[in-house]
């Protein structure tokens, strides 16, 4: 009997999105044909995998132009690829999926990352907004299989659109913690990783980090305000404490986690997707024994503030947000409840999930 084929679509260049190549890794061990696609930039790092994997080199790379050339791309691809079932990751993928699965008369499933019209990028730019919103409106009501990341916003387009999302947490492997990756003499780690773009929160710890004691701030990651926090580290005089490490591939990166002292997940309400989100820092920083500095929004309080695995805070001025940090590093939280958590939030549980929704068709 043959494997079914499955293509995987995002838009982003695969590296570094650790969701998407545990979900393709699962199903290929697990006995699926798997073509995972996504697009090729000019500093993307190599990506080699045991599944197939395709990066389409687009002409456009921002923008509406972007998004229309992916998705007809996607479209055109999807149309003439052997193919049984198609995943979606995301509404930025999802109309070039949803008609090539109709005329196809293939099995759809969508994965939702975030509440992608509320994501923070767009709360200015209403026009653009408004035509995600029409898309999720016409596509979402039909779903017949969807997945998102966490309960909160299952439950939101339950209530908008009465579909059922099941919920796959983002969450790590189970691995031993390595030894740390970075050692600085004299300073405690307070690690950011993941994207380097509005709304994390940088700025506010970037501006802390002047009236922190005995540490450096150390951020993996790229993304669209990169520029800005650099020259904004060089106006403060704080290119001594604050270091710009670059990207990493997903396998690196949990080498790196080890080494914080405080991992960071401070996100500004700056629409429902940040609101509702459960970062998968959240689960990483865990299984890496390092208490997380977060905001107190309900998914991530619902982890962070039920199991103390770290300290949420509201706080945002610089000189408070600081005694908040000088207070975490001078006084360490106990990690020794961490390893029974790990066993509850890990990819080990959350693929059983995933599978049964895969065959329950």
């Amino acid at each position: 009997m043959m494997s079914k084929r499955i293509i995987l679509t995002v838009s982003n260049d695969l590296v570094t999105d650790q969701r998407v190549n545990k979900v393709a890794e699962t199903m290929y061990s697990n006995g699926y044909d798997v073509l995972l696609t996504g697009r090729k930039l000019t500093h993307s790092l190599p990506f080699r995998k045991p599944y197939s994997s395709k990066r389409f080199r687009l002409i456009f790379n921002k923008g509406a132009l972007f998004y229309a050339e992916l998705n007809l791309r996607l479209f055109f691809f999807l149309i003439f690829s052997k193919v049984d079932i198609i995943y979606s990751n995301d509404t930025d993928t999802l109309v070039a999926c949803y008609a090539a699965s109709k005329i196809r008369r293939k099995r759809l499933i969508f994965d939702a990352h975030e509440l992608f019209p509320e994501v923070p990028e767009l709360q200015n730019r209403q026009k653009v907004k408004k035509v995600w919103q029409k898309i999720e409106d016409a596509i979402f009501p039909h779903l017949k299989t969807s997945i998102t990341v966490c309960q909160s916003i299952s439950d939101y387009y339950h209530q908008k659109y009465g579909i059922k999302m099941h919920v796959i947490k983002n969450v790590p492997k189970l691995s031993e913690v390595t030894e740390k990756k970075i050692v600085i003499p004299g300073k405690k780690i307070i690690l950011y990783q993941g994207a380097v773009n509005m709304g994390r929160g940088l700025e506010w710890v970037i501006d802390a980090m002047q009236f922190v004691q005995n540490a450096v701030l150390y951020i993996i990651g790229d993304g669209d305000i990169l520029g800005k926090l650099k020259q904004k580290v060089k106006n403060l005089d704080l290119e001594s404490i604050v270091i710009f490490h670059g990207r990493v591939s997903g396998e690196e990166l949990q080498t790196y986690t080890s080494s914080g002292d405080i991992g960071l997940c401070l996100l500004e309400n700056k629409g429902l997707s940040y609101y509702y989100s459960l970062p998968n820092r959240v689960f990483s920083y865990l299984h890496a024994d390092v208490p997380i500095l977060a905001s107190p929004y309900p998914e991530i309080s619902a982890v962070v503030g039920t199991h103390n695995t770290g300290v949420l805070t509201e706080e945002t001025e610089p000189a408070k947000l600081a005694s908040v940090i000088n207070k975490m590093l001078a006084n360490p939280l106990d990690t020794s409840h961490f390893s029974e958590l790990k066993k509850i939030y890990c990819w080990e549980e959350e693929e059983k999930k995933l599978l049964k929704v895969i065959s329950d068709w």
